[in-house]
């Protein structure tokens, strides 16, 4: 059976771009790239399946789907090759094997490409840092003092999804969180906070 892996950051990206797919199941993670794969709730079920022997090919949009650092989309990929998974990478139009063989070309691309992805990581937060230096020298910088705090109204605003499985009282207070992609924490929060 075929699937297909989809990543995106936060629950307001859309996954359109990388939904376009023929495989038989669909694995979906709302979660940042720099938490590791198998520590995903969606990729979990995904290595799972794969440990099962249920799933024989992924599909990936990018390598950046995979993660943000080289390290865990090396490990990843090395699982996928232990297990006889098929790894394709969509945007790419690359293979991880070749007629049943192992692609070397593959190999090295997904290096590179791994090792890019974690460099534009680290690029994004120097530029983010850089700016918000220059806003503090301009005195523009809009970002919350030390001390301060979010007002309930705010906070409860970002986690409609959570509050509406919290109201359904049919899920448990880890399952709304991992439904959510969020913390327990978070959850318990929540719900202290709409009693």
């Amino acid at each position: 059976m075929n699937a297909k892996y989809i990543r995106v950051s936060t629950n307001n990206q859309n996954t359109d771009r990388q939904e376009k797919t023929n495989a038989d199941k669909v694995y979906i993670d709302r979660i940042s790239g720099i938490i590791a794969f198998n520590e995903r709730p969606q990729a979990k079920k995904l290595i799972n399946d794969i440990m099962k022997g249920i799933i024989n090919e992924v599909e990936i949009h990018s390598i950046d789907r995979l993660g943000r650092n080289h390290y865990d989309i090396a490990t990843t990929l090395k699982f996928l090759e232990d297990n006889q998974v098929n790894v394709i990478i969509s945007n790419l139009g690359i293979s991880s094997t070749m007629n049943g063989k192992k692609n070397p070309i593959f190999s090295l691309i997904a290096n590179i490409l791994g090792v890019l992805s974690e460099q534009e990581r680290e690029n994004l937060r120097e530029r983010q840092m850089e700016g918000i230096q220059i806003a503090k020298l301009k005195g523009v910088y809009k970002g919350r003092t030390n001390g301060s705090t979010e007002s309930n109204e705010d906070f409860l605003k970002k986690y409609k999804s959570v509050i509406k499985d919290l109201n359904k009282e049919k899920y448990s207070l880890r399952e709304v969180a991992k439904l959510n992609s969020v913390s327990l924490a978070t959850v318990q929060k929540v719900k202290k906070s709409i009693q």
